[in-house]
């Protein structure tokens, strides 16, 4: 038997069998994958956080300054509107993305911009004309420093993605442990309903791909600042 037919066999071979749903355990070769994982058993593998809402944010922070966020825990929609604004400013800033959504709309009624809205049709040459992609979440993972993001919280695919900053508003209540937390709250507020795209924002855009060399926002947003009131 030549080369070619022995891969070309093992891969009829392997077709034949079952694969595993998502989040299955792998018991082993034409066993059956039925077993979730839980999450005690996931918690093993992956770093520990504690259980405060202190020591989460001390994780988060951490984590955020390793992946070059920008991260501000703010006090007030006041000290809000004085970040945005400076970061418009400083940026110069001249058209900003946004969707629906409570810190969004009041971002936007305070940055005071030409504003496209990705809840509605919109040019997809216009959102990439915009300066800031401003959007909400669905939670922050303290232990990656990840921002939980879907196409329902976050305004679509696009918005999150196109602009060259990516700022993301969120609540302090949104801020989870770890990564078992984050896709039981995925599971359980959006059912049998899942949106069509959920993704984990660690960090912005980055490549490493030419001479090791780490390139910012090589296929996405470059800077990632993150808002937490």
């Amino acid at each position: 038997m030549s080369e070619k037919e022995n891969v070309l066999g093992r891969i009829r071979e392997a077709l034949r069998m079952k694969a595993p749903p998502p989040g299955s355990d792998h018991v082993g070769v034409g066993e059956p994958h039925h077993a979730s994982i839980p999450p005690a058993q996931m918690r093993r593998w992956l770093p520990e956080v504690g259980s405060t809402f202190d020591h989460q944010l001390v994780a988060f922070r951490k984590s955020a300054a390793e992946l070059k966020v920008d991260f501000h825990l703010l006090d007030s929609p006041t000290e809000l509107a004085g970040l945005l604004l400076g970061l418009r400013d400083a940026e110069a800033w001249s058209k900003i993305g946004v969707h629906a959504g409570e810190l969004t709309d009041f971002a936007a009624a305070k940055l005071g911009l030409p504003v496209c809205r990705t809840e509605s049709g919109y040019e997809v040459a216009d959102l990439e004309n915009c300066s800031a992609g401003i959007t909400e979440c669905d939670a922050l993972v303290a232990q990656t420093g990840s921002v939980l993001l879907t196409a329902r919280s976050g305004g679509g695919r696009a918005l999150s993605v196109l602009p060259p900053h990516h700022v993301v508003l969120a609540k302090r209540e949104q801020l989870v442990a770890d990564l078992p937390e984050a896709f039981a709250l995925i599971k359980t507020k959006y059912a049998a309903n899942y949106p069509s795209f959920i993704s984990f924002i660690t960090g912005p855009s980055r490549t490493g791909d030419i001479e090791r060399i780490l390139v910012l926002g090589a296929h996405g947003p470059k800077k990632l600042t993150i808002c937490c009131l």
